[in-house]
């Protein structure tokens, strides 16, 4: 249970390191790139103001009447141009501002961008204006290489960055993380130690009480107070056993030998013996064991688990109700499924069966004897067998619990 919490506190730490990450790399990514689109939309206005090149005035103009723009911009841009007529036929190419694009070049990218609708977009590394002047159109390239192998090395660099952060908050939190559940691991692991020699020292003068009510039987007859403490004590007996394996299981002292078991043959046996218990009550019990499927594990442990679920079924299953039982093996797994009606279950009780002491509801399962311990036991014996245990509900009349071994 603590190595989960390890895990579960890790793993929460990581993924809300990197949504926040995330959420931040993407935002100031997304402003870099509309900076950049906006810098050369500014500059492409410019040229397109002044026929594809920029006016001869422009570097002595007063401040402020074109906002944003250094007198520098002129040399450091690099763009080329292509005026055509209605029918898309070349009048005039311009070429002289640049050295990477030639005549050909430049009409062979005003042609791919001719047919699209859109004014403005980015052509390769090009940004682009088509312009229209009665009927003739200017197609205006703006070289925009620089900024957007900066923009790119600079999203290289950040998720470099924000994953070598990762790492290291990974590794802090891996280091830290044994030293944050400390108090909740010393808690609980004196909580399971209070448990198990709390139900050693109960077993004593439960033991006495027990001896003592036959030694009255004998003396004085069977009476309704003889018996009513007779069954307490069975009762808180049972209670007090169900703990201490819970609690020994837990702390991983009760590991017996696992060694290879005919489960088919087990099943079998213990779903005849609650064939008698389900036909008293009227419950229809039914079983399809797929024969010849050996288990390597604790026999006895596994038989605890099969019983604890054909128990619970028989209880909970509603009058004249339908319990089935199916036992099969697919690939290299290992699946045991119990179904049972029942009067009414919700997905929310579904997500808690597997609670120590949970109880779907408390008058009913006091009068079937219940603890809410049974399903608790079922999934410490499975996880200590490698495998998984899943409740569902399809129609909220009816729980199906299955167990799934690895082979």
């Amino acid at each position: 249970m603590i190595k989960k919490l390890r895990v579960k506190l890790i793993a929460a730490s990581m993924v809300s390191l990197f949504l926040v990450l995330l959420v931040i790399e993407g935002v100031v990514g997304v402003l870099n790139y509309r900076k950049i689109v906006k810098d050369a939309d500014r500059i492409l206005g410019i040229l397109e103001e002044n026929a594809g090149t920029f006016p001869k005035m422009f570097p002595g103009e007063k401040k402020g009447k074109r906002p944003g723009m250094s007198p520098e911009i002129p040399y450091e841009s690099r763009y080329f141009s292509v005026l055509l007529d209605e029918k898309g036929e070349v009048i005039l190419t311009d070429t002289s501002k640049t050295a990477s694009v030639d005549t050909e070049q430049a009409i062979e990218y005003a042609s791919q961008i001719r047919g699209r609708e859109a004014e403005k977009g980015f052509q390769q590394e090009y940004r682009y204006w088509q312009c229209s002047y009665n009927g003739e159109v200017r197609i205006i390239f703006l070289d925009c290489r620089r900024q957007l192998d900066n923009f790119q090395n600079f999203l290289l660099t950040t998720f470099g960055v924000s994953g070598l952060g990762l790492l290291s908050v990974f590794a802090l939190m891996v280091f830290l993380s044994s030293r944050i559940v400390k108090p909740f691991s010393d808690n609980y692991e004196k909580q399971k130690r209070f448990i198990t020699d709390a139900g050693h020292e109960l077993k004593t003068p439960l033991t006495i009480i027990e001896a003592d009510t036959e030694i009255l039987e004998m003396d004085f007859g069977e009476n309704e107070w003889l018996k009513d403490i007779q069954g307490q004590t069975k009762r808180l007996a049972d209670l007090t056993n169900a703990l201490v394996v819970l609690s020994r299981m837990e702390e991983g002292k009760d590991k017996n030998m696992k060694v290879e078991f005919p489960l088919s043959d087990t099943v079998e046996e213990v779903v005849h013996a609650f064939q008698a218990p389900a036909k008293l009550q009227e419950k229809s019990l039914v079983s399809a064991v797929a024969p010849m499927i050996p288990m390597k594990g604790d026999e006895k442990a596994i038989r605890g688990l099969i019983t604890i679920l054909l128990d619970n079924a028989v209880k909970y299953t509603d009058e004249k109700g339908h319990i089935s039982v199916v036992l099969e093996k697919k690939k290299n797994r290992i699946y045991l499924s119990v179904f049972n009606t029942t009067g009414y279950i919700s997905k929310e009780q579904i997500s808690h069966l597997f609670d120590r002491f949970y109880r779907t509801d408390a008058s009913r399962n006091s009068q079937t004897g219940g603890y809410g311990l049974g399903l608790s036991i079922a999934t410490a014996t499975v996880e200590s067998h490698k495998g998984k245990i899943i409740a569902e509900t399809e129609d909220e009349k009816s729980l199906r619990i299955t167990v799934i071994f690895p082979t």
